[in-house]
């Protein structure tokens, strides 16, 4: 069981580091989830021998396969919280224990269950990678239907376990997400689950033999027609999933027209949104440059570039407009520069500047209102 564990989660690790090594050649730009979201995933699940009660036996199982979707909610910190649906499925191989008992499984064990998991994404300074890890609680089901066949000191018997038995339940999380640049809002997701189930677990026994087999296995191994228990239910999985935020982080800018300087690759970037003809803020803009403020203090800054833009769109056509959407640029950088002061950030060290309607996120025809045009960025130099 060991070496699968360890042949898998490198599998896995190989998965990660690949495509961690492709995205990571793109541009991304990536900020903290916020708002709804949903996942799905899939993988190996393992299950570890389960101990059965008052005997020494213990159930072994195969490599199984897990499926799961969650919806959640961001709150723009770091932290979301999200309730999740789950299905496991493990054939059960064998059930060892002393050496005058010997068997073997033909069947499996079903679990499902309802979890409600609070997780945390750690921003670690690359706009590709987001560690995260959490926990959660709720409650499962464990279903058996498998029939034993083996002996005791030399006498055969067969044993048919099944019926369901729920519990409450709690879980591990750890995992890697991989915001993905051609979709925005779309993450590939690796991870790690620990869950279990309290016990002991309880499923209907009936017990086929000779008499004497039948009451060395009531005396000595604890099964009986009736009930059969187990005392653990240690479950690991290893999944590769994908998870979609429907109110993600704005796109990033394409490469900057020969009038603007470029920002280095190395730089980090945040963009705020406004709407037409206003430079005020919205709850979300203050959330992102809250964000910018703190990365700002958490990166080696030497200097914030805060540069303002608007779309092509004016209410009045020609140089008159032209020299409206400047001074509107320059405003919106002016607010967005205010609020960085705000939360903490020098002001000496932000440089504003207003570019009008030059170098657009979206090419446009002439006097039309774009939203992604109409921003402010925050270069963290």
């Amino acid at each position: 069981m060991n070496l699968r564990y360890g042949l898998l989660a490198g599998s896995l690790l190989a998965a990660s580091v690949t495509l961690g090594s492709v995205l990571v050649s793109a541009p991304v730009f990536a900020q903290p989830v916020q708002g709804l979201y949903m996942s799905g995933e899939g993988g190996a699940t393992f299950n570890q021998g389960q101990v059965i009660r008052n005997s020494s036996a213990r159930d072994q199982f195969r490599t199984g396969a897990i499926g799961l979707g969650a919806i959640g909610w961001g709150l723009g910190n770091g932290f979301r919280v999200e309730l999740e649906g789950h299905y496991r499925n493990n054939d059960l191989k064998t059930v060892g224990g002393n050496a005058a008992y010997h068997a073997r499984a033909d069947g499996r064990q079903q679990e499902s269950g309802l979890m409600a998991n609070a997780l945390f994404d750690l921003d670690i300074g690359k706009s590709w990678l987001f560690p995260y890890f959490g926990a959660g609680i709720g409650y499962g089901w464990q279903n058996m239907n498998t029939t034993i066949t083996g002996n005791v000191n030399g006498a055969s018997y067969n044993q048919h376990v099944s019926g369901s038995y729920g519990n409450f339940a709690y879980q591990g999380i750890f995992g890697l997400s991989f915001p993905m640049p051609w979709v925005v809002g779309l993450s590939a997701t690796a991870e790690y689950r620990f869950w279990t189930m309290l016990g002991p677990q309880s499923h209907h026994s009936v017990v086929t033999g000779s008499e004497t087999t039948l009451a060395a296995m009531n005396g000595d191994y604890g099964f009986r027609n009736g009930n059969r228990d187990s005392r653990t239910d240690f479950n690991h999985s290893l999944m590769l999933g994908l998870r979609y935020e429907f109110n993600p982080a704005p796109p990033p800018p394409p490469p900057p027209s020969t009038n603007a300087v470029p920002a280095p690759a190395e730089n980090r970037t945040y963009l705020v949104f406004f709407d037409w003809d206003r430079s005020d803020l919205t709850d979300r803009a203050r959330s992102i440059v809250a964000v910018a403020a703190q990365a700002s203090t958490n990166t080696q800054t030497t200097r914030i570039e805060v540069n303002g833009y608007t779309d092509n769109s004016a209410a009045h056509p020609g140089p008159q407009g032209e020299k409206y959407n400047q001074a509107l640029s320059l405003k919106r950088a002016q607010v967005i520069k205010a609020e960085l002061v705000r939360d903490g950030v020098p002001g000496p060290a932000i440089d504003i500047h207003g570019y009008g309607d030059g170098n657009p996120l979206v090419q446009t025809a002439a006097n039309t209102r774009e939203a992604q045009n109409r921003r402010v960025e925050i270069i963290l130099h």
